[in-house]
């Protein structure tokens, strides 16, 4: 369900706005309105969808224009055109009213540098949106301490933020967030000022939070890794266009443009790729206790198929059957396959691709990708994983498959 609709969004910094915007529409560059108008395109022309409920990051460089966007969305920056649908509503519309409601109950935002009250505790620091709100003393200092506990920072009410380390008071910047009730968390590279291995705990405790809170994130980053880890769905900007937007396995296989294919290049694609990206599907399934060998290698000669999923009555993987075998029995004259169904590891379509490799020891087969119900959904060969841990194509991948097994 969409929560954020964005249509045709500009923004534009300067004081000859309407000329910079009548250039911009007529397809000038960046460059061009700049020189010819002293104004900056920070926005040009974005137009995306955001779900309720998910984390949506926009990645991009230095200047792209991701935080003047992330603005917008609370109008800290009032764009010059387009709108921003927020449960329907238009806010590039609101009065001053409308916008200090949307600021105080609807969107909270999380900055990159903490942004906390250094005169205050940590307990009046996270209660002080609902003191906006004007909500009793009493009631906004009790759910400020559930929130404290929440995010890890029980016993640390009475401190100062001077007193606690970076990661810790970025928790209190997210814990006074979640404290405001807002639907929307804006965070604006929330995590870029911490080391790597706090940065790392601050993705994993967001995740976390997320799954208890289900709220609306948009989260800006230029970490591609981070973009990975936490989002549902990606936008990358350039220069103020939003290049591409999708899921990022999406992203990861089919870079819009050697921009985005410079981004991902050095991704290690094994830990985002998953099976039901890489798996082919089955053309067919055998029925235990239904199907015997002469339907069995029917259906493989009709598919082409040298070996094909075992289900039971319930449509549950078994294992597979292999067109020798089906052969043999159907020459001995036997009735059923219960005796040559083969085990055979099986993976969930989420599993990404880097933890398969050991699956292949010793395994003639494909793996089976089955679904949350066990069914047999499709299979993955071992050159279709190889490929993508190693980025060669399919004769480089036959080679090494052959040596690896001599």
């Amino acid at each position: 369900m969409s929560k954020i609709e964005v249509k045709n969004l500009s923004l534009i910094f300067g004081a000859n706005k309407k000329h910079a915007l009548k250039m911009l529409e007529q397809g000038k560059s960046k460059k061009e309105i700049r020189i010819k108008t002293k104004c900056t395109v920070a926005v040009n022309n974005v137009s995306l969808n955001i779900n309720e409920g998910e984390i949506f990051v926009i990645i991009g460089l230095s200047g792209s224009g991701k935080s003047s966007l992330l603005r917008c969305f609370n109008m800290l920056n009032v764009p010059t055109s387009g709108s921003i649908m927020i449960d329907g509503e238009d806010i590039t519309k609101m009065d001053k009213q409308g916008l200090l409601n949307l600021r105080r109950k609807k969107v909270s935002m999380v900055f990159q540098h903490f942004g906390l009250l250094p005169h205050r505790t940590i307990l009046d620091n996270v209660a002080f949106g609902l003191e906006i709100q004007d909500q009793p003393i009493e009631e906004r200092l009790k759910k400020a301490k559930e929130i404290i506990e929440m995010v890890g920072l029980k016993g640390y009410e009475q401190s100062y933020p001077y007193q606690l380390s970076g990661g810790m008071q970025q928790r209190v910047g997210i814990a006074r967030a979640l404290a405001s009730d807002s639907q929307i968390l804006l965070m604006d590279e929330a995590f870029s000022a911490l080391d790597p291995l706090i940065r790392n705990q601050m993705q994993d405790e967001l995740l976390d939070v997320q799954e208890k809170f289900k709220k609306t994130i948009i989260f800006i980053t230029h970490d591609l890794d981070e973009a990975l880890k936490l989002g549902n769905n990606i936008a990358i900007m350039k220069d103020g266009v939003m290049v591409q937007q999708g899921e990022s396995e999406d992203i990861l296989l089919n870079p819009a443009d050697d921009y985005v294919k410079s981004f991902v290049e050095n991704v290690n694609r094994s830990k985002i790729i998953t099976a039901s990206s890489i798996m082919e599907t089955f053309k067919a399934k055998v029925q235990l206790d239904k199907d015997g060998p002469a339907a069995v290698l029917r259906q493989m000669e009709r598919n082409l198929m040298r070996f094909l999923p075992v289900v039971d009555h319930q449509n549950e993987f078994k294992g597979y059957v292999r067109e020798s075998a089906v052969r043999k029995a159907l020459a001995d004259k036997k009735k059923n396959i219960d005796d040559i169904i083969i085990d055979i590891p099986q993976v969930s379509v989420d599993m990404p691709v880097a933890d398969m490799l050991p699956l292949f020891i010793n395994q003639k087969f494909p793996l089976a990708v089955v679904d949350h119900r066990n069914r047999p959904v499709g299979f993955i060969r071992h050159s279709d994983v190889v490929a993508m841990v190693t980025g060669y194509d399919d004769d480089e991948v036959q080679t090494i498959i052959e040596n690896a097994n001599e």
